[in-house]
């Protein structure tokens, strides 16, 4: 990086120089090579935006997530691809340190923060976020520090793992609720609550098919989530 090169105090040519001004302008990330004095080189690097990321940004916002890109390249190059993808909030020219610096902001600022994530830079970050998701094609220490790996590197099964969750919840929160009001009932009975007022004995062959069935609705219920859309 040019931050490096300036650190190490190594030259950098007027030619060199307005070359990678250029480049910068067309907001393309710049490569630079050097030896232990003077720069040699300059190459660009220009990133492509699949139409599928756009719009898994374009759902999460929808869904009320606030989206943020995290990235070591130049800010006009991030500028770049954010105005594309419709990011309205970015952090460039950031080391691995600084992403995990600034999901830690988020939290102390009150936010759940989800970090997606495909390389060794970004594994601090991954460690750091409440839910952490790697991305399938990515490194393997990524998918080692996150909680969740997407197969795919298709960011629109975020939204979509986001929504089968919430879904997983629902139904893991329906299946307490309904076994819980059976059992309140169901436990009475069959201890003979009714049989003082009303002489009603509960068969027990009855009470244990009753309980498997209680267990069979819990079942049916959660493979619903097979059928969702």
């Amino acid at each position: 990086s040019r931050r490096l090169l300036d650190e190490q105090g190594i030259v950098v040519g007027k030619e060199l120089n307005i070359e990678a001004q250029r480049l910068s302008a067309e907001a393309k990330s710049l490569v630079w090579f050097a030896d232990s004095e003077q720069a040699l080189a300059v190459a660009a690097i220009a990133d492509r935006i699949k139409d599928s990321s756009v719009e898994a940004v374009r759902e999460l916002q929808a869904a009320g997530i606030d989206v943020y890109m995290l990235t070591g390249d130049s800010r006009a190059a991030a500028g770049h691809i954010a105005e594309k993808a419709g990011i309205r909030n970015f952090e460039a020219e950031i080391l691995p340190q600084d992403k995990a610096a600034f999901v830690k902001r988020l939290q102390t600022l009150g936010h759940k923060v989800a970090m997606a994530g495909d390389g060794i830079n970004d594994s601090a970050a991954l460690a750091q976020a409440d839910l952490s998701i790697a991305m399938g094609g990515g490194s393997d220490i990524a998918m080692d520090v996150a909680q969740m790996t997407i197969i795919s590197s298709d960011l629109r099964n975020l939204p979509e793992a986001i929504r089968l969750s919430k879904q997983t919840v629902r139904t893991i929160r329906q299946n307490l609720f309904w076994a819980f009001i059976y059992n309140l009932v169901g436990i009475p009975v069959a201890a003979g609550a009714l049989y003082p007022v009303s002489g009603f004995l509960l068969n027990p062959m009855i009470a244990g098919a009753a309980m498997a069935l209680s267990s069979v609705s819990v079942v049916a219920n959660s493979l619903r989530l097979k059928y969702r859309r």
